[in-house]
């Protein structure tokens, strides 16, 4: 009887994983080490689900971008997840950068849904509407700009 091949079986958890959503390759392997397997298992099969096609870091960066900007998070917020996901920022910057001209409309959006088209009516609210969008990971700048307090 043939012996099981461990890059084999850690290379099939993993493409279960993928089937479910695009994973980056350091999150691939936290999931797979806390299943107990080992480091160079896990490395020689995720360099064979490369090699195949089925882990691209790029195509996951580009869903995840389109995902989390339709939700209404800003581009601050999305580079600082998929750098937690251990994805390089060469690799995230083109995809925030081709969206740079809808930022504000997602921003719009997202503000309308939660405020609707009245202006905040004195500076508490305009500080709290700010904190939100802030905290949604626009930019600074981009919110001053959309508030624009009277002055």
């Amino acid at each position: 009887m043939d012996e099981p091949d461990p890059a084999a079986e850690i290379a099939d958890r993993a493409r279960r994983l993928l089937a479910v959503r695009e994973h980056s390759r350091l999150e691939l392997t936290r999931k797979l080490r806390a299943r107990g397997f080992d480091d160079a298992g896990i490395a020689q099969a995720l360099d064979r689900l490369v090699a195949d096609g089925a882990l691209d870091e790029g195509r996951m960066v580009e869903q995840y971008v389109a995902e989390r900007a339709a939700k209404g998070f800003g581009p601050l917020r999305i580079r600082s997840e998929l750098s937690e996901k251990g994805l390089p920022d060469t690799l995230v910057d083109p995809h925030l950068d081709a969206m740079r001209d809808d930022w504000a409309a997602y921003m719009a959006e997202i503000y309308d849904r939660r405020f609707g088209s009245a202006p905040p009516p004195d500076r508490t609210e305009y500080a709290r509407r700010g904190r939100f969008l802030e905290q949604r990971g626009f930019p600074p700048e981009m919110i001053r700009r959309f508030l624009r307090w009277p002055d």
